[in-house]
């Protein structure tokens, strides 16, 4: 079991009242962590400490911002076995999951040092003599990032990693869900020498939670905000940003399709569709919850699918070598268990899963699902995937946008030219031709439409959403306005005249 305090400024605090809060193993149900739990009080001091390290992070040279970045990947990485520990601990996370969640998050550190020079601007032709007009970026000033469980390394630093390189100091406000495996994060950025105040981390409890997060968009300083995590959450954290007129990244839930045409190469579809849907034990913002499947081929890739999939190693993830662990809690596989239970009461096929062992559930495929079943609609979020027959590409594409959610996609088919004229119908924010819908690389534009959110992180998309662009012009001749002539002296009186 670790304690874990907070960040704030260069120190290691407890919370206001040493009010703390405990993450259980959702395997075992031993205490993972136990955490700060941050009152308003303790938001509020760590947005201060942001704001006041502001001004002389915002003027360090790029290459020097650069320089601790670089540190820090290093650092990340040399940190691989204590992430894959906690991240067992405190969500039951595999060890290939969380080791991956490692080399990305370096990745993303690395790509973001690699961004201090490009925040650049440009200088635009003016229609006025001797003016030169100048688009600049500058660092926005205190930015609030909010990150989730399921992906904890690699969207805790995706939070705070292109913020600090374009200058920005940052408030981490950790899930209380993995609060060890964040504050971690905020610990390997301090020891790469990220000066006090620059990188705050803040731990809370769930009921806390409202109250903290009001309290650090409402901060005076912070003036960008990003959240990872689910729609219904999402809504709220833009109508609070929206009172203020703050900006804000949301990346949200996921629905992704992926269609299989009749060309397909089958066996690429079925490595795919495995990884896509149950990679993390389909805990995944991108995670694969529809196959959408021409008819034609349907029977022969739900039979070769369940056969791949009947194979995947399930168990524990303490014991190492198992792609399926556990999911986050029980309220996750009751959930499951209940999508399942009323698609097969309603006609569809389940081939393959079984029962559960707790939190460790088997992966399970449901065909002939249909728009009735609460699975068709429903994020399920868990190691299940819905198989839906359609007629021809056409039909496809219709039951692709046939969610109020837009985030990943893909599209198996031999034919590239006709995948990539398919893609661009798909309304998502990604979509992959001959790929799984879990893909991600830190200097790629990621993001979503619909209700899956709006906005981009990575590379110098997300240089845009953390920066404010200003118009400044410098005149370099005598100003030319449109005044009136000067009125004509009046004429001078003769003298002795009445």
């Amino acid at each position: 079991m670790l304690d874990v305090a907070l960040l704030i400024g260069e120190r290691d605090l407890p919370a206001t009242g040493n009010a703390t809060f405990e993450r259980r193993n959702p395997v075992t149900g031993e205490v993972a962590s136990r955490a700060a739990a941050a009152t308003v009080a303790d938001a509020v001091a760590a947005a201060d400490a942001a704001a006041a390290a502001f001004p002389a992070w915002a003027a360090l040279g790029p290459n020097a911002r650069r320089a601790l970045l670089l540190k820090a990947a290093d650092g990340l990485d040399a940190r691989t076995p204590e992430f894959i520990r906690l991240m067992a601990e405190e969500i039951g996370a595999t060890a290939g999951w969380a080791g991956f969640n490692v080399h990305l998050a370096a990745g993303m550190l690395r790509e973001a040092a690699a961004m201090t020079t490009q925040t650049t601007g440009e200088v635009i032709p003016s229609d006025k003599p001797g003016c030169l007009a100048m688009a600049i970026r500058q660092p926005a000033g205190v930015v609030l990032g909010m990150a989730p469980w399921n992906a904890p390394v690699i969207l805790g630093v995706r939070a705070l990693a292109l913020p600090l390189a374009c200058g920005n100091t940052v408030v981490l406000k950790a899930s209380e869900t993995c609060p060890a495996t964040h504050r971690l994060i905020g610990q390997v950025l301090r020891e790469a020498g990220l000066p006090p105040g620059v990188l705050n981390v803040v731990t809370h409890s769930a009921a806390d939670a409202p109250a903290v997060v009001e309290a650090l968009v409402a901060h005076k300083a912070v003036k960008r905000i990003n959240f990872t995590g689910s729609t219904k959450v999402g809504r709220i954290i833009a109508k609070l940003a929206a009172e203020h007129l703050k900006p804000v990244l949301l990346e949200l839930g996921g629905k992704a399709p992926m269609i299989v045409l009749e060309d397909a190469d089958l066996d690429e579809a079925v490595k795919a569709a495995t990884f896509g849907a149950f990679m993390n034990q389909g805990q995944i913002c991108m995670s694969t919850e529809r196959l959408v499947v021409v008819e034609g081929i349907a029977e022969e890739f739900g039979r070769r699918l369940a056969a791949f999939v009947a194979k995947l190693p399930v168990g524990d993830p303490r014991s190492g070598n198992v792609f399926l662990g556990s999911v986050v809690d029980e309220a996750a596989a009751a959930k499951v268990d209940r999508l399942i239970a009323d698609a097969t009461a309603k006609g569809a096929v389940l081939l393959g899963g079984g029962p559960r062992q707790g939190t460790v559930m088997p992966a399970s495929i449901l065909d002939r699902v249909t728009p009735d079943m609460e699975i068709y609609n429903e994020e399920s979020f868990g190691p299940v995937v819905s198989m839906i027959r359609v007629r021809d590409a056409e039909e496809a594409v219709q039951v692709a946008n046939d969610t109020e959610y837009g985030l990943s996609a893909a599209i198996f088919t031999r034919d590239v030219a006709r995948g990539i004229a398919l893609a661009r119908r798909i309304e998502s924010g990604i979509c992959h031709v001959n790929g799984p819908t879990v893909h991600d690389e830190a200097q790629m534009p990621f993001g979503g439409v619909k209700a899956s959110g709006y906005g981009r992180f990575g590379g110098r998309a997300g240089i845009a959403e953390f920066t404010d662009l200003r118009w400044i012009t410098v005149e370099t001749q005598p100003g030319q306005y449109p005044f009136p002539p000067a009125a004509s002296e009046p004429p001078a009186a003769t003298p002795g005249a009445h």
